[in-house]
């Protein structure tokens, strides 16, 4: 081998700082897309265990309430205890009533459960019920 060809091999060898940089750049864009992707999924995933527990805490709920005599239910709120920590309950109850005919109107409850979860209720599950309430 003669000396300009050694030097030719030596110029070709590794990478320039240019192509180091490039590559660096597509590496942390990719890490970035796969962070934001994980963060998202951990969420959905939250979400997900809240809105399953919700739904059967305010399908017991609704039970307990559809138990009650219509005229002792009223607008109430509270917890679930040590066995669901974090999650509470409000009831709202007001007066209402359908027309069917003309001069004949059947009175109802209306209803609305909200099962919530977190500090500041950051989840909240909704569920609004007429119920007969004959005067």
């Amino acid at each position: 081998m003669n000396v300009k060809t050694r030097q030719a091999c030596r110029l070709q060898t590794g990478f320039t700082l240019l192509e180091v940089m490039v590559a660096m750049a597509i590496i942390a864009i990719t890490l970035i897309a796969v962070y934001d992707s994980q963060s998202a999924s951990v969420s959905r995933a939250s979400e997900a265990k809240f809105t399953v527990k919700a739904s059967l805490l305010l399908q017991k709920k609704m039970a307990e309430i559809e138990m009650m005599n219509a005229e002792d239910i009223s607008s109430d709120s509270g917890d679930f205890g040590d066995e669901f920590p974090g999650f509470s309950w409000r009831i709202d109850v007001e007066e209402s009533s359908i027309d069917i005919i003309e001069d004949l109107s059947v009175p109802l409850k209306q209803i609305d459960l909200t099962i919530s979860w977190g500090e500041d209720e950051l989840y909240s599950y909704n569920m609004r019920q007429y119920l007969f309430s004959p005067e």
